[in-house]
């Protein structure tokens, strides 16, 4: 049973349910499109079935690893960039204590991230900070040559073979990568890393539930069974039907469509919990890498309230109106704190004492949803019962399966990215890598014309 829900009763007023209805025959050309695997990107698709196909051994030899990497290991090293250590980051930050590295009450590793930028001051500090702690790496790249991973992995494997000495780092390096070709993998074979694979027909943003995710996720104490099992719920809602009043994924993919074609450009993920911030995030690669291309496609920002309120607020009530929001609810916190009535009453707060943070939260949640209503900014929403696995399990899969249909009816290939290459080529002609000679002659001269 998936707990999850969509609505988007607060965009009636901007849409209504007929429109959305109307788009049924051309969304059910999508559906099929995707579950049939006969659209662009086909050979992408792999992450539609992969929840209900996830081997029982594979969950065992994770768990194995997990367990072993906790015992030995203070730090777990996630190398990797976009949807490499964005899925993982978005669930492993929506599951902790926002302050777990501060009171080390926890017994599993903390989980850090390298390879997701070329900053200097942030490896070298990383290198400090390992300096004087036991850690593992999980390095994660189909090829092992993507330039920002690449790198890091390079920096972190010579620590940790200065620090341990080879055959012991070789212990502590887990390399998740393509089954029989590239770097990585040639690499993992000399050296006798324990290997998981990429399966060849899931793309990075869609990796979340193949041991991309599911390695670090584990090693950071969470139960990926419940994850898992919520997205296998997901997938078989979204398998049932095309229809919109019955699939959640397929309404959403439909009413921000239908949005988006009447001038709203830009999709506004909000979230009133910080613990969600990577969620946002990890969504916002998803939904930015699949739709945007060949000059099409919703732009995704978001935003963490109540906080963004005090900036960008100003903007979502008043600025121009090209914008709607996608809010995430939470129906029930993990912990529960009450706010203590003054005598005082200095701060004038005492007409909330006694309520719990959470039904102020929720209240402010319903003000800013009926003040941008009035300031004409459709707003849609998803509830989920609690922040846990099971639920977070649900999510994932339904925007996967939201951003498949939405990049069909958008008419685009959802799951390449080509426009990723641009920058790509620029800079390894700027540094001189071999190959690029051309290149490198046709920047420099254009830099020294301008």
């Amino acid at each position: 049973m998936v707990n999850l829900n969509f609505n988007y009763d607060h965009a009636s007023g901007f849409l209504s349910e007929e429109e959305v209805l109307a788009m049924q025959d051309e969304v059910t050309v999508c559906y099929d499109m995707l579950i049939g695997k006969t659209g662009k990107g086909n050979n992408f698709l792999g992450w539609i079935d992969l929840p209900a196909q996830i081997d029982e051994d594979l969950i065992k030899n994770i768990e194995a690893d997990a367990k072993a990497i906790r015992e030995k290991a203070e730090i777990l090293v996630v190398i990797g960039i976009g949807g490499s250590y964005l899925g993982a980051r978005a669930v492993i930050d929506a599951l902790s204590s926002p302050f777990t590295p501060i009171a080390c009450k926890s017994k599993n590793p903390l989980i850090v991230y390298a390879g997701n930028n070329i900053s200097q001051d942030y490896h070298a500090s990383l290198l400090d900070l390992l300096d004087n702690k036991d850690y593992a790496i999980a390095v994660i790249s189909k090829s092992g040559t993507t330039t920002e991973p690449a790198i890091a992995f390079r920096l972190l494997k010579n620590h940790l073979e200065k620090k341990y000495g080879i055959e012991e780092a070789s212990s502590r390096i887990i390399a998740i990568t393509d089954k029989s070709r590239g770097a990585l993998k040639i690499l993992s074979d000399k050296k006798g890393y324990k290997t998981y694979v990429i399966p060849d027909d899931v793309g990075g943003r869609y990796s979340v539930l193949t041991p991309v995710g599911l390695l670090p996720i584990a090693v950071a104490g969470y139960n990926i069974r419940q994850l898992i099992e919520g997205a296998v719920e997901m997938r078989k809602l979204c398998m049932e039907t095309a229809a919109l009043i019955e699939n959640p994924a397929v309404c959403y993919a439909a009413v921000r469509t239908s949005l988006y074609r009447m001038g709203n450009q830009v999709e506004i993920l909000v979230n009133y919990e910080p613990s969600l911030h990577y969620i946002t995030e990890w969504w916002k690669q998803l939904y930015g890498e699949s739709e945007g291309k060949e000059g099409e496609g919703l732009f995704p920002a978001g935003v963490d309230f109540t906080s963004d309120l005090h900036s960008m607020g100003q903007y979502i009530q008043e600025g121009q109106r090209i914008l709607f929001e996608t809010a995430i609810r939470i129906e029930k916190p993990c912990l529960m704190l009450t706010i203590p009535y003054e005598a005082t009453d200095m701060d004038g707060m005492n007409f909330i004492a006694g309520k719990t943070l959470h039904e102020v939260n929720s209240m402010a949640a319903l003000g800013t949803k009926l003040a941008h209503i009035d300031g004409d900014v459709p707003n849609l929403e998803i509830t989920l019962p609690a922040i846990d696995e099971r639920s977070i399990g649900e999510l994932i899969y339904f925007f996967e399966f939201a951003c498949g249909i939405s990049g069909y009816l958008l008419g685009v290939n959802p799951f390449d990215q080509p426009g990723v290459e641009a920058y790509k080529k620029n800079m390894f002609a700027l540094l001189g890598k071999p190959g690029y000679e051309n290149e490198t002659e046709a920047i420099r001269n254009r830099l020294n014309a301008s």
